[in-house]
């Protein structure tokens, strides 16, 4: 089955005044849906691959054929990264994280606030477009912060993403202008927890 462009779970101006709607609209109904429109595209010509689900998919790239391998870690890796970054903001959202997020958050960083500092040295750390990611490292059974260019996956390094900031300049460019710092340090009032929390549920029991 194509992969297709999933729903908003909120309206687009569900998460102002921190994200505005235009570029809640603009981004996941144009840059998202061309991401999705690019990435069947480039499986036409594989439909070994076809079936596959984007996580199955971008964890195998080393088995994608290599006419097509970079266009899927472009626009396979954007659909995926967008997916997750929609699921884990929410309206109402933010403040400071309770439960097993932040026993793992206390674990691997010591605090909040160092978790804070280190997602946001990434994002401004990124050179031109990618993001600051916060993901479930199997191996140690711990979350690391780091930053990928573009929209490369933390799945192709057999890392699972349970948090991340879009710094991209179409993810904050129309209400921040070039203050992507100041983009980051709103963003965390939008951040859904509770979703976070389900993702890092959801790898450390495999899924």
């Amino acid at each position: 089955m194509p992969h297709t462009l999933p729903a908003l779970p909120y309206a687009f101006d569900a998460l102002e005044p921190h994200i505005d709607a235009k570029t809640m609209e603009i981004h996941s109904q144009k840059h998202h849906k061309a991401y999705v429109d690019n990435l069947n595209k480039a499986l036409e010509s594989a439909p070994e691959l076809a079936n596959q689900d984007i996580v199955t998919l971008l964890r195998g790239i080393g088995s994608v054929p290599s006419t097509i391998k970079q266009q899927v870690i472009n626009n396979g890796g954007g659909h995926h990264n967008h997916s997750l970054f929609w699921e884990i903001m929410g309206p109402k959202a933010g403040g400071e994280p309770t439960g097993q997020i932040a026993e793992a958050i206390k674990e691997a960083f010591g605090d909040f606030a160092t978790l804070k500092t280190k997602v946001k040295e990434n994002g401004m750390g990124q050179f031109g477009s990618g993001w600051s990611w916060v993901v479930f490292n199997s191996t140690t059974g711990k979350l690391e912060a780091l930053k990928k260019p573009n929209q490369d996956s933390p799945l192709m390094d057999g890392l699972v993403p349970v948090l991340g900031v879009d710094v991209w300049e179409h993810a904050y460019y129309l209400k921040y202008q070039n203050l992507r710092a100041n983009y980051i340090d709103a963003w965390w009032n939008v951040v859904n927890w509770k979703a976070v929390e389900a993702k890092l549920l959801a790898a450390k029991a495999g899924k």
